[in-house]
C-alpha cells in the first residue's frame, strides 16, 4: 500500500524456526504448562515488602525507606486543613474537610494502598500524586522510558500539558526512577484521571483526579509498589496486581471459547483494499463511447445527483469525454468510480431501466426490495448492472475477482500462511462474497472494520457506520457534556453515541450484515480500546465513564460470542479480556496537531488523504513519507521505547501497528521498523491491494516465513525479560520463556557478547539454540 521506491528482501539466514522450533504439538503442553506457572510465580518475586513509609497529611506528602535508602516518592503539596486524624503502625487516616475528601494509607504485605473517597455530591478534582524524578517509565503506547530534561519530550509535553490518561495511558499505571529503587503507582483504572505536566525546570508530573457527583463510586484506588529500577520488574508487578484483580486473560483461555483464534498466532496484519467490483481491466473499453447515451449511463448520473455526496458534474464530463473519444484515465476511474458507487444504493432499481431482469433479480425483485437484505439488495443490483452492461463487461461471476480473491489465492502459495485480513467496510465483503470465502478457505481471519462511536443525523452511505435504522438515537441516545452541549462525532460530523444505550442497534446491524451468511470469522470494533470516555449528562441516561467501558466491552462480548474474532483501535487494557487483537498500540497515530502532516498537502510530511482515485489503497495509507526529527523520540526511537505491554500481555493481546502507520509508511523506518517487530513480537501490518501486493510480495512472504513459526513459539511464552545491552540503548534483547530470545541492533556497529554477534541493523533469532537472521534492505 505504501508505494516504496525499492523493494525489501528479508534476509533469512542459517535455520528455519519450524518443527520443534515453535513447539506447538500436544506433546509439549504439560511441560509448557509447567513453564509457564514458573514464569508467572516469579512475578510475585519483584515487589519489596520490607520497606517503611512515612507521611504528613497536611502535604500529603509520602516517603518510603527500603534498604535504608529513603526517597519522598510523593512531594508535599500546599498544606490544607485536616480533621479526623487517625493513626497506627502500618496504617493512617486522616480527612480534608474543605475538599471533602477522606484519605486512608496502609501498608500491606507487598504494597503501599493509598485510598481517596470523595462525599461530595457535586463534581470536582483532587490532585495526588506529585513527582519529580530523572526519570519516568509510562505506558503511553507500548512503553516509554523518558528522562526529565529530554528537548523532544519536554516540546511533547510543553504541548500536552494535561493528558486523559485514560486515552494516553495503555495501561493503568506509572512509574518514577528513584535513586536506588522504583516507584510504581497502580490504580484500579484510569477513568476521569489526568496526568498534569510542567516542563520547567525540567519534567515534573502530578495525576488529578475528577470526582463525578452522579458517580456511586467516589473511591479512587493506588497500590503502591516498590521494585528494583528496572522496567521488567515494574511490569511484572502491574502483571501480578492486574491478575490479583481477576483482570488478566490469555489467548489459550480466549481460545476455549472460541477455536477461530488460533489462527491469529503467526498472522501478519493486512488492510485489503478493493472497493471496485468492477475494475479497469473488467471494461472492454473501446466499446464504450458507442454506448454512452444508453439509458443505464444517464440513471447513473441522475442517482449520482439525487444522492450522492458531490453530484454528477464530474462523472457526466467523464461520460461526455468517452463519447468525443477523450476518455484516458482519469475519466475511467471516475466512470468505475461512479458504477461501483452506484451498485451501493437501495435506490438502483428503477423497472424503466431494468426491464428484462435475469433469474436471479426477478427473483430478489419478487421477494421486494424493501424486505432484502443488504447482500440481497447489492446482489440485485450487480445482476442489473451486468444485464445493462451487456458485451461492456465479462460475466458477473468474473468482476473483480482478479484484483481480489485472486490475491489470496496467491499469498497463500507465496508461503503467507497466516493473516488477519480487514476489510474498510463490511459493504466491501457483501458486495464480493466470494472475495471472504476465499479467505476463509485459504485458511486466513478476514473481517470489516465497523464503528459505533459516532452517528450522523442524515449520513451518506460513505459514513455507513454512521447510520443506524432507529432514527432516535440521535436525539435519545448520544453524549451530553457537563455544558449541555452534544458530544460531537468523528472528524466534528454528527454525535458521540453512548454505548450503553444502543445494544440492540448493534445487534440489529450484525445480524443484518450476516443474514445471507457472509463468512467473516473476525470483526474490527473502531476506538472502543482507545480510551475517548465519555461522562453523559444527559438527564435521562446520566452515565458514568466506567459504565461507558462497560457498554463497549459487552459490545465486545457480544461479537465474541458469535464466533468471531475480535480486536480494536487502541488496546488500552481495560478491554484485555475481551479482545484478541489491537491495532495502535505499537505505533499509535502520529501527531494529530502537525499541519504539515494533516493539512499542507505540499509538504513532504503530508500524510496523505482518505481519496483513492482508482478504487485502491487512499493515498494517507499508500504514501510513504518521512516524520519529523521531533517527532522519532516520541514514537519510534528505541533509546525511549520499552516493552511494558508485552511484558504484561504478550500471552494475552497481540498487539500492533496504528493502520495509518503501517509497517512500510515511515520512510527510511522500514528496516528499524522491522526489527523491532521481532523484538517486541508484533505483527508486520500492511496495506495492501493487488499493486501493492505485486510491488511487495517478495518480501512480505519471505518476511511471513519467519515471522509465523517464531510468533507461534514466542505466544506460549511470558515476556520473561528484557535488557539494554549497550550504554547508548541501541542494542536490545527480550527473552520469551527460557529458549527463545531475540537481539535487536539499531546502532551502526556491530554487536558481540559471549561469541554472539549480530550485525548493525539487524536482528537475531535464537530458539533452542537455533538462529536466524532478520533484516531489509531498506
Amino acid at each position: 500500500m505504501k508505494k516504496i521506491t525499492t523493494y525489501l528482501c528479508l534476509a533469512a539466514i542459517t535455520v528455519s524456526l519450524s518443527a520443534c522450533t515453535m513447539a506447538n504439538g500436544k506433546s509439549t503442553k504439560k511441560s509448557e504448562k509447567i513453564s509457564l506457572n514458573h514464569e508467572i510465580e516469579k512475578n510475585k518475586t519483584y515487589a519489596k515488602k520490607d520497606f517503611s513509609f512515612e507521611v504528613d497529611p497536611e502535604t500529603f506528602a509520602i516517603s518510603i525507606t527500603e534498604n535504608g535508602k529513603k526517597a519522598t516518592v510523593s512531594l508535599p503539596q500546599e498544606s490544607r486543613e485536616v480533621a479526623d486524624l487517625h493513626q497506627t503502625k502500618a496504617e493512617i487516616s486522616w480527612r480534608y474537610p474543605t475538599e471533602q475528601i477522606q484519605v486512608n494509607v496502609k501498608k500491606e504485605d507487598n504494597h503501599l494502598a493509598v485510598s481517596l473517597t470523595s462525599s461530595s455530591d457535586e463534581d470536582h478534582s483532587f490532585s495526588w500524586p506529585k513527582v519529580d524524578a530523572k526519570n519516568y517509565i509510562l505506558p503511553i503506547g507500548e512503553g516509554k522510558t523518558i528522562p526529565n530534561n529530554q528537548k523532544d519530550w519536554l516540546s511533547y509535553f510543553k504541548e500536552n500539558e494535561e493528558l486523559s490518561m485514560s486515552e494516553a495511558f495503555s495501561m493503568s499505571f506509572f512509574a518514577v526512577n528513584q535513586e536506588t529503587f522504583a516507584t510504581t503507582f497502580v490504580m484500579d483504572n484510569t477513568f476521569n484521571s489526568d496526568l498534569v505536566t510542567k516542563t520547567e525546570p525540567h519534567l515534573t508530573m502530578e495525576a488529578s483526579h475528577q470526582f463525578i457527583g452522579f458517580d456511586k463510586n467516589k473511591s479512587m484506588n493506588y497500590r503502591l509498589y516498590v521494585t528494583d529500577n528496572d522496567p521488567v520488574a515494574i511490569a511484572k508487578t502491574y502483571q501480578m496486581d492486574r491478575m490479583n484483580l481477576g483482570q488478566f486473560k490469555t489467548l489459550d483461555e480466549k481460545e476455549k471459547t472460541n477455536p477461530e483464534i488460533e489462527k491469529m498466532r503467526g498472522a501478519i496484519q493486512v488492510y485489503f483494499w478493493n472497493s471496485r467490483i468492477l475494475n479497469t481491466d473488467d471494461i472492454k473499453w473501446a466499446k464504450l463511447p458507442s454506448m454512452t447515451d444508453e439509458p443505464i449511463f444517464q440513471w447513473i448520473g441522475d442517482l449520482l445527483e439525487q444522492y450522492g455526496e458531490d453530484g454528477s458534474a464530474e462523472y457526466l464530463a467523464a461520460l461526455q469525454a468517452f463519447k468525443n473519444n477523450q476518455g484516458y484515465k482519469y475519466e475511467k476511474n471516475t466512470f468505475l468510480t461512479a458504477l461501483n458507487y452506484t451498485l451501493l444504493y437501495p435506490q438502483f432499481y428503477n423497472p424503466d431501466i431494468f426491464k428484462n431482469p435475469d433469474k436471479t433479480a426477478q427473483k430478489l425483485l419478487d421477494k421486494g426490495i424493501e424486505s432484502l437484505s443488504e447482500q440481497e439488495y447489492y446482489t440485485l443490483n450487480k445482476h442489473l448492472l451486468a444485464d445493462a452492461l451487456g458485451a461492456l463487461a465479462p460475466p458477473l461471476e468474473k468482476w473483480g475477482q482478479a484484483t481480489s480473491s485472486e490475491v489470496f489465492k496467491e499469498m497463500k502459495q507465496a508461503g503467507v500462511e497466516n493473516a488477519w485480513v480487514g476489510l474498510p467496510n463490511w459493504a466491501n465483503g457483501l458486495m464480493n462474497p466470494e472475495l471472504v470465502k476465499t479467505a476463509n478457505n485459504e485458511g486466513y481471519l478476514i473481517g470489516p472494520y465497523d464503528s459505533y462511536q459516532s452517528i450522523q443525523e442524515n449520513a451518506s452511505i460513505d459514513w455507513n457506520t454512521a447510520s443506524f435504522t432507529n432514527k432516535t438515537l440521535y436525539e435519545n441516545a448520544t453524549v451530553t457534556k457537563k455544558n449541555g452541549e452534544k458530544a460531537a462525532g468523528f472528524l466534528g460530523k454528527g454525535r458521540k453515541l453512548n454505548p450503553t444505550l444502543i445494544s440492540s442497534d448493534v445487534e440489529e446491524r450484525f445480524t443484518g450484515i450476516m443474514k445471507n451468511d457472509i463468512p467473516f470469522n473476525s470483526w474490527f470494533l473502531d476506538t472502543d480500546a482507545a480510551g475517548e470516555i465519555y461522562n453523559d449528562y444527559s438527564p435521562d441516561h446520566l452515565t458514568t465513564q466506567s459504565e461507558d467501558v462497560a457498554g463497549r466491552l459487552k459490545r465486545m462480548d457480544y461479537f465474541s460470542k458469535n464466533g468471531l474474532v475480535v480486536g480494536s483501535e487502541g488496546g488500552n487494557d481495560f478491554a484485555s479480556q475481551d479482545m484478541v487483537f489491537a491495532h495502535g498500540i505499537e505505533t499509535p497515530v502520529i501527531m494529530w496537531s502537525d499541519p504539515d502532516m494533516r493539512e499542507n498537502k505540499e509538504s513532504e510530511y503530508y500524510v496523505g488523504s482518505y481519496a483513492a482515485l482508482d478504487g485502491g489503497i487512499p493515498t494517507k495509507y499508500k504514501k510513504v513519507v518521512p516524520i519529523k526529527e521531533e517527532y522519532k523520540a516520541i514514537y519510534t526511537d528505541p533509546v525511549y521505547s520499552l516493552p511494558l505491554y508485552k511484558l504484561v500481555y504478550n500471552r494475552s493481546v497481540i498487539t500492533s501497528h496504528h493502520w495509518e502507520w503501517d509497517s512500510y509508511k515511515i520512510k527510511d523506518q522500514v528496516n528499524e521498523r522491522r526489527i523491532t517487530e521481532y523484538l517486541y513480537n508484533t505483527p508486520p501490518m500492511m496495506h495492501l491491494d493487488k499493486s501493492a501486493w505485486d510491488e511487495r510480495k517478495k518480501d512480505i512472504s519471505q518476511n511471513a516465513k519467519i515471522w509465523s513459526p517464531f510468533q507461534k513459539a514466542a505466544l506460549q511464552h511470558e515476556m520473561t525479560d528484557f535488557k539494554v545491552l549497550t550504554d547508548d540503548r541501541l542494542v536490545q534483547k527480550t527473552q520469551f520463556g527460557e529458549k527463545l530470545f531475540v537481539i535487536a541492533n539499531f546502532s551502526d556497529s556491530n554487536y558481540e557478547n559471549d561469541g554472539l554477534e549480530v550485525a548493525s541493523k539487524t536482528a537475531v533469532i535464537e530458539n533452542d539454540g537455533k538462529k536466524t537472521i532478520v533484516k531489509t534492505n531498506d
